[in-house]
């Protein structure tokens, strides 16, 4: 499985908004501009990540986006699936022979499991500095 650009910056728009939780929405223009990212493919990505209740928008000349819940309920595996579809190293595992369908299924696994427990607001502490470790993904 390859994590496309969809995936990834979709977990920025995220990240983004995880940091200026309770602060009040952020534009989609800020988070472009700060991250060198185009505006234009933002707001594609942004729509399915509302549509899921991931984040909520808030019109007007102050308005923006802000995460729909607190950053430590949201994990990077929640933006990944809604981004980039279900995760699986390979399609038709069903049909492989057992010892490479149980490699695959392992893999797979392994990689649930790093998304799932990394939320966005470990994604934000690690960003900003405030761990002191590296973040440490196991697979």
């Amino acid at each position: 499985m390859k994590i496309s650009t969809k995936g990834r910056y979709g977990l920025t728009i995220m990240i983004e908004l995880a940091k200026s939780y309770g602060d009040g929405p952020v534009s989609l223009k800020t988070i472009a501009r700060e991250n060198h990212l185009s505006e234009h493919y933002l707001e594609q990505l942004v729509a399915p990540l509302r549509n899921a209740s991931l984040v909520k928008s808030i019109r007007g000349a102050y308005g923006g986006y802000m995460l729909a819940k607190e950053p430590d309920q949201i994990t990077a595996g929640d933006v990944i699936r809604i981004l980039e579809g279900p995760i699986t190293p390979v399609e038709g595992i069903e049909d492989e022979e057992p010892a490479k369908q149980a490699l695959w299924i392992r893999i797979r696994d392994a990689v649930k499991n790093v998304l799932d427990t990394t939320t966005l607001e470990d994604l934000m502490k690690y960003g900003d500095g405030e761990s002191q470790e590296p973040y440490m993904f196991y697979i």
